[in-house]
């Protein structure tokens, strides 16, 4: 069984920082690519970050130079290190990973509860 376990999130004020962990776990898992999602009430999920296994990074537009996705391989963690935080910001961070193995033959989308950030103003 392959669990996605977010954490980090929290309360901060606008122009502040957080940084979320996530770190996947399994029996014989290997990882290929990661990323983080977020939704706020009423929006559709959307793609905040994304990392390759080689350390390519993508980011959405909104975020670009102020969020930086990285990763630990022999972990299985990735991270999200946050600053410069916004209102808009404020959201139900998720953590994705395409993982081979913990029941599955094939690169099978994986997905963590959540962890909610909150920047007020």
């Amino acid at each position: 069984q392959v669990q996605l376990v977010e954490s980090g999130g929290g309360l901060v004020q606008a122009g502040g920082s957080l940084r979320l962990s996530c770190a996947a776990s399994g029996r014989n898992i290997v990882i290929n690519n990661m990323g983080w999602y977020r939704q706020a009430p009423g929006k559709q999920r959307e793609l905040v970050a994304g990392i390759t296994r080689a350390g390519f990074t993508n980011y959405a537009d909104s975020v670009k130079g102020r969020f930086t996705i990285s990763r630990d391989n022999p972990k299985n963690t990735v991270y999200l290190q946050m600053n410069t935080l916004k209102p808009e910001d404020s959201a139900v961070y998720y953590c994705n990973a395409a993982v081979l193995g913990g029941g599955s033959s094939y690169f099978a989308d994986r997905w963590g509860r959540g962890t909610h950030v909150t920047v007020s103003s």
